[in-house]
Protein backbone atom coordinates (compact mmCIF):
# COMPACT_ATOMS: atom_id res chain seq x y z
CA UNK A 1 0.00 0.00 0.00
CA UNK A 2 1.17 3.70 -0.85
CA UNK A 3 2.15 5.85 1.88
CA UNK A 4 -0.44 8.75 1.48
CA UNK A 5 2.19 11.57 3.06
CA UNK A 6 5.20 10.34 0.70
CA UNK A 7 4.76 11.89 -2.71
CA UNK A 8 4.03 10.02 -5.70
CA UNK A 9 6.99 11.82 -7.52
CA UNK A 10 9.44 14.23 -5.85
CA UNK A 11 11.84 16.56 -7.44
CA UNK A 12 15.13 17.55 -5.68
CA UNK A 13 17.06 20.24 -7.29
CA UNK A 14 17.22 18.77 -10.75
CA UNK A 15 18.43 19.79 -13.61
CA UNK A 16 19.06 19.39 -17.07
CA UNK A 17 21.98 20.23 -19.46
CA UNK A 18 22.20 18.89 -23.24
CA UNK A 19 25.54 18.39 -24.80
CA UNK A 20 26.18 21.38 -26.43
CA UNK A 21 23.98 23.83 -24.95
CA UNK A 22 25.30 26.60 -22.53
CA UNK A 23 21.93 26.65 -20.50
CA UNK A 24 20.24 24.03 -18.49
CA UNK A 25 16.71 23.00 -19.86
CA UNK A 26 15.73 22.87 -16.61
CA UNK A 27 17.65 24.33 -13.94
CA UNK A 28 17.34 23.57 -10.20
CA UNK A 29 14.08 22.01 -10.22
CA UNK A 30 12.61 21.40 -6.22
CA UNK A 31 8.58 20.10 -5.90
CA UNK A 32 6.56 17.28 -4.92
CA UNK A 33 3.27 15.78 -6.55
CA UNK A 34 0.97 13.88 -4.39
CA UNK A 35 -0.85 10.48 -5.14
CA UNK A 36 -3.92 11.20 -6.90
CA UNK A 37 -2.62 14.47 -8.05
CA UNK A 38 -3.84 16.68 -11.57
CA UNK A 39 -0.85 18.52 -12.41
CA UNK A 40 -0.92 20.60 -15.48
CA UNK A 41 2.50 22.20 -16.71
CA UNK A 42 2.23 25.35 -18.53
CA UNK A 43 4.63 27.87 -20.34
CA UNK A 44 5.85 28.57 -23.46
CA UNK A 45 7.88 26.55 -26.18
CA UNK A 46 11.34 25.55 -25.15
CA UNK A 47 10.86 26.76 -21.29
CA UNK A 48 11.39 22.96 -20.32
CA UNK A 49 7.95 21.26 -19.67
CA UNK A 50 8.32 18.38 -21.98
CA UNK A 51 11.77 17.96 -20.97
CA UNK A 52 11.02 17.86 -16.83
CA UNK A 53 8.03 15.11 -18.07
CA UNK A 54 10.22 12.91 -19.84
CA UNK A 55 13.08 12.65 -17.17
CA UNK A 56 10.10 10.96 -15.03
CA UNK A 57 9.83 8.21 -16.71
CA UNK A 58 13.57 8.14 -17.71
CA UNK A 59 13.50 9.06 -21.65
CA UNK A 60 16.21 11.90 -20.29
CA UNK A 61 18.29 11.19 -17.78
CA UNK A 62 18.87 14.43 -15.24
CA UNK A 63 22.14 15.89 -15.14
CA UNK A 64 21.86 16.71 -10.90
CA UNK A 65 19.79 16.26 -8.47
CA UNK A 66 17.00 13.69 -7.76
CA UNK A 67 13.42 12.31 -8.95
CA UNK A 68 12.14 9.93 -6.43
CA UNK A 69 9.13 8.09 -7.38
CA UNK A 70 7.27 6.98 -4.31
CA UNK A 71 9.70 7.41 -2.43
CA UNK A 72 12.92 5.88 -4.00
CA UNK A 73 15.49 7.43 -6.61
CA UNK A 74 14.35 6.40 -9.75
CA UNK A 75 18.14 5.55 -10.42
CA UNK A 76 17.56 2.94 -8.51
CA UNK A 77 14.81 0.99 -9.96
CA UNK A 78 15.00 -0.78 -13.21
CA UNK A 79 14.41 1.00 -15.91
CA UNK A 80 12.05 -1.04 -18.29
CA UNK A 81 9.99 -1.80 -15.02
CA UNK A 82 9.72 2.18 -14.04
CA UNK A 83 8.40 3.16 -17.67
CA UNK A 84 5.62 0.55 -17.19
CA UNK A 85 4.15 1.89 -14.18
CA UNK A 86 3.78 4.67 -16.23
CA UNK A 87 1.47 5.33 -18.82
CA UNK A 88 2.82 8.02 -21.53
CA UNK A 89 0.17 9.56 -24.18
CA UNK A 90 1.76 12.30 -26.95
CA UNK A 91 0.13 14.96 -29.23
CA UNK A 92 -2.53 13.07 -32.07
CA UNK A 93 -1.69 9.50 -29.64
CA UNK A 94 0.95 8.01 -31.20
CA UNK A 95 -0.69 5.28 -32.40
CA UNK A 96 0.85 2.39 -34.69
CA UNK A 97 -0.58 2.32 -37.53
CA UNK A 98 -0.06 -1.13 -38.82
CA UNK A 99 -1.73 -2.52 -35.70
CA UNK A 100 -5.36 -2.79 -34.85
CA UNK A 101 -7.16 -0.74 -32.00
CA UNK A 102 -6.96 -3.88 -29.73
CA UNK A 103 -3.30 -4.30 -30.43
CA UNK A 104 -2.22 -1.15 -29.62
CA UNK A 105 -3.95 -1.26 -26.72
CA UNK A 106 -2.96 -4.21 -25.66
CA UNK A 107 0.90 -3.19 -26.31
CA UNK A 108 2.29 -3.08 -22.48
CA UNK A 109 0.08 -5.98 -21.39
CA UNK A 110 1.74 -8.25 -24.05
CA UNK A 111 5.18 -7.07 -22.83
CA UNK A 112 4.06 -8.50 -19.66
CA UNK A 113 3.02 -11.70 -21.14
CA UNK A 114 -0.40 -11.53 -20.17
CA UNK A 115 -3.03 -14.25 -21.00
CA UNK A 116 -5.03 -14.08 -23.91
CA UNK A 117 -8.14 -13.66 -22.12
CA UNK A 118 -6.94 -10.63 -19.80
CA UNK A 119 -5.84 -8.78 -22.51
CA UNK A 120 -9.22 -8.99 -24.48
CA UNK A 121 -11.19 -8.45 -21.66
CA UNK A 122 -8.59 -5.33 -20.85
CA UNK A 123 -9.32 -4.44 -23.94
CA UNK A 124 -12.82 -4.23 -24.16
CA UNK A 125 -12.77 -2.71 -20.51
CA UNK A 126 -11.01 0.66 -21.52
CA UNK A 127 -12.75 0.82 -25.14
CA UNK A 128 -15.87 1.38 -23.00
CA UNK A 129 -14.51 3.89 -20.76
CA UNK A 130 -13.01 5.87 -23.75
CA UNK A 131 -17.06 5.57 -25.20
CA UNK A 132 -15.54 3.76 -28.24
CA UNK A 133 -18.18 0.37 -28.82
CA UNK A 134 -15.42 -2.49 -28.80
CA UNK A 135 -17.75 -4.66 -30.96
CA UNK A 136 -17.24 -1.85 -33.98
CA UNK A 137 -13.62 -0.26 -32.88
CA UNK A 138 -10.96 -3.42 -31.60
CA UNK A 139 -10.45 -4.61 -35.28
CA UNK A 140 -9.85 -0.91 -37.40
CA UNK A 141 -6.88 0.98 -37.59
CA UNK A 142 -5.55 4.38 -36.77
CA UNK A 143 -6.31 5.32 -39.85
CA UNK A 144 -9.81 4.90 -40.53
CA UNK A 145 -10.57 6.82 -36.74
CA UNK A 146 -10.95 10.54 -36.13
CA UNK A 147 -8.16 12.59 -34.38
CA UNK A 148 -10.15 12.43 -31.17
CA UNK A 149 -10.89 8.76 -31.87
CA UNK A 150 -7.07 8.37 -31.92
CA UNK A 151 -6.15 10.71 -29.01
CA UNK A 152 -8.80 8.22 -27.28
CA UNK A 153 -7.23 5.09 -28.02
CA UNK A 154 -3.76 6.42 -27.36
CA UNK A 155 -5.19 7.71 -23.51
CA UNK A 156 -6.44 3.55 -23.47
CA UNK A 157 -3.31 2.00 -24.15
CA UNK A 158 -1.52 4.77 -21.38
CA UNK A 159 -3.77 3.20 -19.23
CA UNK A 160 -3.98 -0.76 -20.41
CA UNK A 161 -1.40 -2.00 -17.63
CA UNK A 162 -2.91 -0.05 -14.56
CA UNK A 163 -0.21 2.05 -13.77
CA UNK A 164 -0.06 4.61 -11.23
CA UNK A 165 1.34 7.84 -13.29
CA UNK A 166 0.10 8.95 -16.40
CA UNK A 167 2.10 11.57 -18.22
CA UNK A 168 0.35 13.02 -20.89
CA UNK A 169 2.46 15.51 -23.62
CA UNK A 170 0.30 18.32 -24.98
CA UNK A 171 -1.73 15.25 -25.67
CA UNK A 172 -4.74 17.70 -27.30
CA UNK A 173 -2.44 20.14 -29.36
CA UNK A 174 -3.56 19.07 -32.82
CA UNK A 175 -7.32 18.45 -32.18
CA UNK A 176 -10.33 20.77 -33.49
CA UNK A 177 -11.45 22.69 -30.72
CA UNK A 178 -14.55 21.06 -29.95
CA UNK A 179 -13.16 17.76 -29.94
CA UNK A 180 -10.63 18.85 -27.69
CA UNK A 181 -13.18 20.45 -25.36
CA UNK A 182 -14.81 16.97 -25.29
CA UNK A 183 -11.77 15.23 -24.60
CA UNK A 184 -10.65 17.85 -21.70
CA UNK A 185 -14.04 16.51 -20.09
CA UNK A 186 -13.13 12.71 -20.95
CA UNK A 187 -9.52 13.26 -19.10
CA UNK A 188 -11.32 14.93 -15.83
CA UNK A 189 -14.16 12.04 -16.02
CA UNK A 190 -11.12 9.51 -16.28
CA UNK A 191 -8.96 10.86 -13.23
CA UNK A 192 -12.39 11.16 -11.11
CA UNK A 193 -13.07 7.59 -11.62
CA UNK A 194 -9.15 6.08 -11.92
CA UNK A 195 -7.71 8.51 -9.39
CA UNK A 196 -4.40 8.11 -11.26
CA UNK A 197 -1.68 10.95 -10.57
CA UNK A 198 -1.30 12.86 -13.96
CA UNK A 199 0.61 15.26 -15.40
CA UNK A 200 -0.28 16.72 -18.05
CA UNK A 201 1.83 19.62 -20.53
CA UNK A 202 0.13 22.21 -22.26
CA UNK A 203 0.94 25.87 -23.42
CA UNK A 204 -2.55 26.40 -23.07
CA UNK A 205 -3.21 28.56 -20.15
CA UNK A 206 -7.01 28.18 -20.59
CA UNK A 207 -6.82 24.35 -20.63
CA UNK A 208 -3.96 24.78 -18.11
CA UNK A 209 -6.06 26.06 -15.28
CA UNK A 210 -9.62 24.00 -16.50
CA UNK A 211 -7.31 20.95 -15.80
CA UNK A 212 -4.77 21.22 -12.94
CA UNK A 213 -5.85 20.59 -9.53
CA UNK A 214 -2.15 22.56 -9.18
CA UNK A 215 -0.31 23.95 -11.89
CA UNK A 216 3.07 24.50 -12.69
CA UNK A 217 4.51 27.37 -14.88
CA UNK A 218 8.02 27.22 -16.11
CA UNK A 219 10.03 29.91 -18.13
CA UNK A 220 13.56 29.50 -19.36
CA UNK A 221 13.93 26.51 -17.81
CA UNK A 222 13.02 28.00 -13.90
CA UNK A 223 9.96 26.84 -11.83
CA UNK A 224 8.44 30.08 -11.50
CA UNK A 225 5.49 29.09 -9.26
CA UNK A 226 3.74 25.89 -8.30
CA UNK A 227 -0.02 26.54 -6.88
CA UNK A 228 -3.57 26.07 -7.57
CA UNK A 229 -5.19 28.15 -10.36
CA UNK A 230 -7.08 30.26 -8.01
CA UNK A 231 -3.91 31.38 -5.95
CA UNK A 232 -1.80 31.55 -9.20
CA UNK A 233 -4.63 34.50 -10.38
CA UNK A 234 -5.21 35.88 -6.98
CA UNK A 235 -1.44 36.09 -5.68
CA UNK A 236 0.91 35.35 -9.18
CA UNK A 237 4.72 35.09 -8.17
CA UNK A 238 5.72 37.73 -10.47
CA UNK A 239 5.71 39.53 -13.14
CA UNK A 240 6.10 36.83 -15.75
CA UNK A 241 3.56 34.88 -14.29
CA UNK A 242 0.63 38.25 -13.96
CA UNK A 243 1.42 38.90 -17.85
CA UNK A 244 1.13 35.05 -18.83
CA UNK A 245 -1.73 33.98 -17.22
CA UNK A 246 -3.47 37.67 -17.49
CA UNK A 247 -4.09 38.02 -13.99
CA UNK A 248 -5.14 41.77 -14.04
CA UNK A 249 -7.37 40.76 -17.04
CA UNK A 250 -11.04 40.82 -14.71
CA UNK A 251 -12.81 38.59 -17.40
CA UNK A 252 -9.74 35.87 -16.90
CA UNK A 253 -10.11 36.79 -13.67
CA UNK A 254 -13.89 35.61 -13.46
CA UNK A 255 -13.33 32.44 -15.43
CA UNK A 256 -10.71 30.76 -13.56
CA UNK A 257 -11.30 32.21 -9.98
CA UNK A 258 -13.58 30.03 -8.11
CA UNK A 259 -16.65 30.86 -5.37
CA UNK A 260 -14.41 28.71 -2.79
CA UNK A 261 -11.27 31.31 -3.15
CA UNK A 262 -13.41 34.21 -2.38
CA UNK A 263 -16.35 33.00 -0.36
CA UNK A 264 -16.71 34.29 3.26
CA UNK A 265 -16.82 31.06 5.40
CA UNK A 266 -19.66 29.71 7.58
CA UNK A 267 -19.62 27.63 10.90
CA UNK A 268 -22.04 25.34 11.83
CA UNK A 269 -25.51 24.75 10.54
CA UNK A 270 -27.77 27.26 8.70
CA UNK A 271 -30.93 27.29 7.43
CA UNK A 272 -30.43 28.80 3.95
CA UNK A 273 -32.81 29.09 1.10
CA UNK A 274 -32.02 31.22 -2.08
CA UNK A 275 -29.29 30.52 -4.58
CA UNK A 276 -26.72 27.46 -4.13
CA UNK A 277 -23.31 27.21 -6.17
CA UNK A 278 -20.41 24.51 -5.91
CA UNK A 279 -17.42 25.70 -4.43
CA UNK A 280 -15.88 24.65 -7.77
CA UNK A 281 -18.12 26.83 -10.02
CA UNK A 282 -16.33 29.89 -11.13
CA UNK A 283 -17.09 33.42 -10.41
CA UNK A 284 -18.34 34.00 -13.87
CA UNK A 285 -21.57 31.77 -13.46
CA UNK A 286 -22.73 34.50 -10.41
CA UNK A 287 -22.97 37.37 -12.97
CA UNK A 288 -26.11 36.91 -14.56
CA UNK A 289 -27.52 36.80 -10.73
CA UNK A 290 -25.86 39.87 -9.57
CA UNK A 291 -26.76 41.79 -12.45
CA UNK A 292 -30.41 41.26 -11.61
CA UNK A 293 -30.16 41.68 -8.02
CA UNK A 294 -27.15 43.08 -6.52
CA UNK A 295 -28.45 42.60 -3.04
CA UNK A 296 -28.53 38.57 -3.18
CA UNK A 297 -26.43 36.16 -1.45
CA UNK A 298 -25.37 33.00 -3.00
CA UNK A 299 -24.59 29.93 -0.63
CA UNK A 300 -21.37 27.82 -1.54
CA UNK A 301 -21.80 23.98 -1.32
CA UNK A 302 -18.55 22.08 -0.94
CA UNK A 303 -18.09 18.37 -2.30
CA UNK A 304 -20.15 16.95 0.62
CA UNK A 305 -23.22 18.93 -0.52
CA UNK A 306 -22.80 20.95 2.96
CA UNK A 307 -22.68 24.94 3.30
CA UNK A 308 -19.25 26.34 2.97
CA UNK A 309 -19.55 29.61 2.09
CA UNK A 310 -21.74 32.68 1.25
CA UNK A 311 -20.92 34.89 -1.82
CA UNK A 312 -22.12 38.46 -2.18
CA UNK A 313 -21.79 40.54 -4.68
CA UNK A 314 -18.94 43.19 -2.76
CA UNK A 315 -16.49 39.88 -2.75
CA UNK A 316 -17.15 39.90 -7.10
CA UNK A 317 -16.19 43.59 -7.16
CA UNK A 318 -13.35 43.07 -5.03
CA UNK A 319 -11.77 40.58 -7.46
CA UNK A 320 -12.89 42.35 -10.46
Amino acid sequence: MKDKNIPAIEFNHVYKCFPGMKTDAVNDITMDIYDGEFITILGSSGCGKTTLLKMVNRLYDYTGGDIRFYGKSIKEINEVDHRRNIGYVVQAGGLFPHKTVRDNIATVPKLLKWDKKRIETRVDELLDTIGLDAEDYRNRYPRSLSGGQQQRVGIARALAADPNVLLMDEPFGAIDAITRTALQAEVQRLQEKTKKTILFVTHDIQEAFKLGSRVIIMHEGKLQQYDTPDKIMLHPANEFVSKLVSADDPIVRMKVISLGAIMEKVHGDIDAQGIFKSETSPVEETLPIFLKDRSKVIYVENAAGEIAGMVSWNQIANIV
